[in-house]
């Protein structure tokens, strides 16, 4: 198997998930339904700074969460990248997703919310299968892993930032998109994107194997 054929194996359902916490992975089976948000049944509430929904404190969560698993993933290519344009990658990762889970917390503490503290399973998974790939297999599973991501969340973020009526919730989703654009940007300047991979596989996605991530070292 080659790596561009592992990777588009492995990552056709892996990124659909991405910042949706576990518990809402059974029900959730589409983009569509991804960026709706999860009713944490709680109700539109008010604060100060305005009207705050369910799909506005699921979102400050999801950043929370990007953060938790992208973090280390950018520190990894930051280390183990051979290219200097993965590195860079890397770099933007972590400097990026240093300030905006700053801006998470301090938006969560003034809402009041509760902020989850590791990744998910899924996530830990991602970062795991990052960790066994070996080489140039590793660089492309990276780049691809985390573009086709950065696409998915920049949909959720275009979204909350059009409909939130809460200025905090407002001004994360403003940090966020600059975040989101400029690490689609530099992942795509390394040059191993494979853009016919990115097409939705929603309809009948298929999980990470190990298996997959063994042919690629």
């Amino acid at each position: 198997m080659t790596a561009s054929a592992a990777v588009i194996g492995a990552l056709a359902f892996t990124l659909l998930a991405l910042l949706i916490p576990v518990e809402a992975f059974g029900g959730r089976t589409s983009a569509s339904a991804a960026l709706a948000g999860d009713d944490d049944g709680l109700g539109t509430m008010s604060t100060p700074y305005g009207p705050l929904t369910p799909q506005d404190r699921d979102f400050v969560r999801k950043v929370r969460l990007a953060g938790l698993w992208e973090l280390p993933a950018g520190r990894q290519a930051q280390q183990r990248g051979s290219r200097e344009s993965v590195r860079t990658a890397g770099d933007h990762l972590v400097e990026g997703h240093t300030d905006l889970d700053r801006r998470a917390i301090e938006v969560g503490q003034a809402l009041g919310l509760d902020l989850p503290n590791q990744p998910t399973e899924q996530q830990q998974g991602w970062l795991a299968d990052l960790t066994r790939a070996q080489g140039d297999a590793y660089e492309r599973l990276f780049i691809q892993l985390l573009r086709r991501a950065h696409g998915k969340v920049f949909a959720l973020v275009a979204q909350v930032r059009a409909q939130t009526r809460n200025s905090m919730v407002r001004n994360l989703a403003t940090d966020a998109n600059t975040t989101v654009l400029d690490h689609i940007t530099v992942l795509e300047d390394s040059g191993l994107v494979d853009f016919e991979s990115l097409t939705d596989t929603a309809a009948s996605p298929s999980p990470v194997r190990r298996s997959d991530v063994r042919s690629m070292k």
